[in-house]
C-alpha cells in the first residue's frame, strides 16, 4: 500500500512569507525564475527539473544556471566545488531569480549531518539586503522533506557514488531519523559519466535491494543520475512509492513557493497537493 502523509517543514515560515509574491507572479502570468547552482559537469538536473515543472497546472518557470567547477566526485573535489558557492549565488542574484536551488546532493551530504541547514543559512545571509528573500532549496534537504512528506520512515536507495561517499549519504539520511534499510552504490567517480548511466542499470541495481522493510525507494540519490522516465515504471514494478533527488527537488521547490505540489508523470510524491491546510 502506498503511504502518504502531511508534513510540516522547517521552512514553513518562509513559505508564508513568500506566498503573496508568488500569487502576484502567477496572477500576472510572469514566469518564476529558478536559479540553479550546479557542478560544471552536471547536465541532468537542467533537463529533468524543467521537464517536471513544465507540467505544472498554474505556474510557468524559467531556469538560469551558475556553475561550480567539478569533474571527479571525490571528497576533495566536492570541497573545492563548494567553495565556489558564493560566486554562484551572486551571479544568480544579478539575474533576479525568484528561487535558488543548490543542485548537488552529495556535495552537501558529504560534509556531515545537518550541512544543508548551514548552507541554507549562509546563502540567506549572503542575500541580506536584497529586495526580497527567495526560497532556497538544496537537493539534500529536498530529499529529506520529500521522504517525510510521503510519511516514510524507512527507505532503500540507489546511488552512483563510490562506496565511501555513498555511506556518507546513508549516514546523513539516518541522522535525520530516517532508517536506510538497504542501499547500493554503482561506484562511478566520473561525474560526466554519471549522466550516462543507463536506466536498465539503475533498475537492475534496484532489484538487488531488499525492499521488504522499506516504505519507499529512492531510485536515484543524485540529481546527475537520470531516472525521471523510470519513476512510474518502478512504482508499478515494486509496488511502493518511488522518488529521486530530482522529483524531491521539484516537490520541495513547489512547496516552498506555496504552489500546488502536483506534477504529471512523476510518481506518488507529486500526485497530490501536500501543502498543509491552513
Amino acid at each position: 500500500m502506498l503511504p502518504c502523509a502531511c508534513f510540516f517543514s522547517h521552512e514553513q515560515h518562509t513559505n508564508k512569507a513568500n506566498k503573496i509574491g508568488v500569487k502576484t507572479m502567477n496572477s500576472s502570468a510572469a514566469p518564476i525564475r529558478v536559479g540553479l547552482i550546479v557542478p560544471s559537469s552536471n547536465v541532468t538536473i537542467e533537463t529533468e527539473l524543467p521537464a517536471l515543472l513544465t507540467g505544472h497546472e498554474s505556474a510557468t518557470f524559467t531556469f538560469h544556471s551558475s556553475r561550480m567547477r567539478m569533474q571527479e566526485v571525490s571528497e576533495e573535489g566536492l570541497q573545492t566545488m563548494n567553495a565556489q558557492r558564493e560566486r554562484c549565488v551572486a551571479e544568480l542574484t544579478d539575474a533576479s531569480c525568484d528561487s535558488l536551488v543548490y543542485g548537488c546532493l552529495v556535495a552537501i551530504m558529504a560534509q556531515g549531518p545537518g550541512e544543508h541547514r548551514r548552507v541554507t543559512t549562509a546563502i540567506r545571509e549572503q542575500l541580506i539586503g536584497q529586495a526580497s528573500m527567495p526560497p532556497v532549496v538544496t537537493s539534500a534537504d529536498a530529499l529529506i522533506e520529500a521522504i517525510r512528506a510521503l510519511g516514510a520512515q524507512r527507505v532503500a536507495l540507489v546511488t552512483p557514488y563510490l562506496k565511501p561517499l555513498a555511506q556518507k549519504v546513508v549516514d546523513y539520511i539516518e541522522a535525520e531519523d530516517i532508517e536506510v534499510t538497504d542501499w547500493v552504490a554503482l561506484e562511478e567517480p566520473d561525474n560526466a559519466a554519471v549522466a550516462r548511466i543507463a536506466g536498465e542499470r539503475i533498475l537492475a541495481a534496484a532489484h538487488t535491494l531488499d525492499l521488504t522493510k522499506a516504505d519507499a525507494l529512492i531510485l536515484s540519490a543524485c540529481v546527475q543520475m537520470p531516472s525521471l522516465s523510470l519513476i512510474e515504471l518502478a512504482e508499478a514494478e515494486f509496488d511502493m512509492p518511488v522518488l529521486s533527488a530530482a522529483t524531491a527537488t521539484a516537490f520541495t521547490l513547489l512547496y516552498r513557493l506555496g504552489l500546488p505540489t502536483v506534477l504529471p508523470g512523476a510518481g506518488h510524491l507529486l500526485q497530490k497537493d501536500r501543502r498543509e491546510v491552513e
